[in-house]
């Protein structure tokens, strides 16, 4: 029971971290936290009963200071970037893509800070890739490389207008057929007014 409840203490901890719903505003936050904060929750996902494997998280996390951002919003664009990936690795056991059988299921979390005071967090997964042909319309409203019924095509406009919009960063996505996907989201270290 003991462990039971320390359990659930956790999760609570980080859905309110996730959800920060007393914080509407720009503040400065750990984004390190919001991430962690965002696996926890997606454990269930990561730890993935249909197809057996877990997914391996990679977290290459660089020294950076607290952000000053829309933290609740930017924890949005988190999950649901990391559940694109999610979904492409459970994808690549489906068609029997070979980077999962020589490297399993991954998902890499890399940020550092440049130089010129840009925090950049790059998510990437060794899933199936996304072809050319459907990247430059990844951020379109509506648009989804899903199937009828799986997706909305939302999340990605979604996270598009948060990271560019409210944040005034940018938002990339590289991707190889056959190799996985690297979504690169850059967001200045404090807010212009």
């Amino acid at each position: 029971m003991e462990v039971g409840s320390k359990r659930i203490k956790q999760i609570i901890l980080s859905l309110r971290n996730f959800s920060r719903l007393d914080e509407s505003e720009r503040k400065s936050v750990d984004i390190h936290e919001g991430i962690d904060s965002t696996l926890l929750i997606l454990q269930s996902r990561l730890k993935n009963h249909k197809i057996g494997e877990s997914i391996n998280i990679i977290k290459e996390y660089g020294d950076l200071p607290q952000v000053e951002c829309y933290a609740r919003l930017l924890n949005q664009v988190f999950m649901n970037i990391l559940a694109n990936a999610i979904d492409a690795i459970e994808e690549s056991l489906v068609i029997s893509h070979p980077s999962w059988v020589i490297n399993k299921g991954n998902i890499c979390i890399r940020t550092e800070l440049t130089d010129d005071k840009q925090v950049i967090i790059r998510i990437s997964d060794n899933g199936p890739g996304i072809p050319e042909s459907f990247q430059n319309q990844l951020f379109d409203p509506f648009f989804t490389t899903k199937p009828v019924g799986k997706g909305t095509g939302l999340g990605l406009s979604i996270c598009y207008q948060i990271v560019v919009e409210k944040h005034g960063g940018q938002l990339q996505c590289i991707s190889v057929v056959g190799q996985g996907t690297e979504f690169i989201i850059k967001i200045p270290l404090q807010l212009n007014s």
